[in-house]
């Protein structure tokens, strides 16, 4: 990690406001507000959703509402709340009809996220659905595949799991999975978890660069 927490912080308030006025692709034209993240520059886990819905585009802010209790309730379980993790997502606008992001307003945007998690430097990323998660492992497995482990990613580990939605559609295997994926999160954070991965994971697992700001997870 490099800088200061009050540079960083510093750094990032600044990159919220540049975000705050962004028309680089076409998701500025319908939106409310631009969902930039929240949480705080020192957090050890950084969470990656894919994109707002339709009330974090009212409010502003990541993960309200149902799936956001849901969030904060996993977070509880393990010792952590939300105001100790930052919580992003891919794209900063929310695609129309709560679509997938297309690859140029990925193009747009990633690099809001990529500085994000270079000034958070966090030991985990968690991916939060099967967008977010195929994207970031550069994957076309699926989530249901994809979860249950902790990957080696560019210098530190990403848990991919299920949105916190899909339990709320009334799945208690999901529910359950997902706290096992939450499980894994706080072994990573208590060092219980090496750096070595298994063999089936390593074909999914981008490899690790040796600096942060190399960053470039979108290929």
């Amino acid at each position: 990690m490099t800088g200061s927490r009050d540079a960083r912080a510093g750094e990032l308030s600044q990159l919220a406001d540049a975000a705050a006025v962004c028309t680089a692709c076409e998701l500025a034209d319908n939106r409310t507000n631009v969902v930039f993240g929240s949480g705080t520059v020192d957090a050890e886990v950084m969470f990656v959703g894919e994109g707002p819905g339709q009330r974090e585009d009212e409010q502003g802010l990541p993960f309200v509402g149902p799936s956001g209790k849901l969030l904060e309730q996993l977070l509880g379980e393990i010792g952590l709340t939300r105001a100790g993790v930052y919580i992003g997502n891919v794209v900063k606008c929310r695609p129309p009809g709560n679509r997938d992001p297309r690859p140029d307003e990925i193009d747009a945007c990633k690099g809001y996220l990529r500085t994000q998690l270079r000034l958070v430097d966090p030991k985990v990323v968690v991916t939060l659905g099967n967008f977010a998660s195929k994207l970031l492992l550069r994957t076309g497995t699926g989530i249901t595949r994809l979860r249950g482990q902790a990957y080696p990613w560019w210098g530190r580990h990403l848990v991919p799991t299920f949105h916190p939605a899909a339990a709320l559609r009334g799945s208690a295997r999901v529910l359950e999975e997902l706290r096992y994926d939450f499980s894994l999160v706080k072994a990573v954070i208590d060092g219980e978890i090496d750096s070595e991965v298994p063999d089936e994971a390593a074909v999914v697992a981008a490899p690790p660069v040796p600096e942060p700001e190399q960053l470039d997870m979108f290929g």
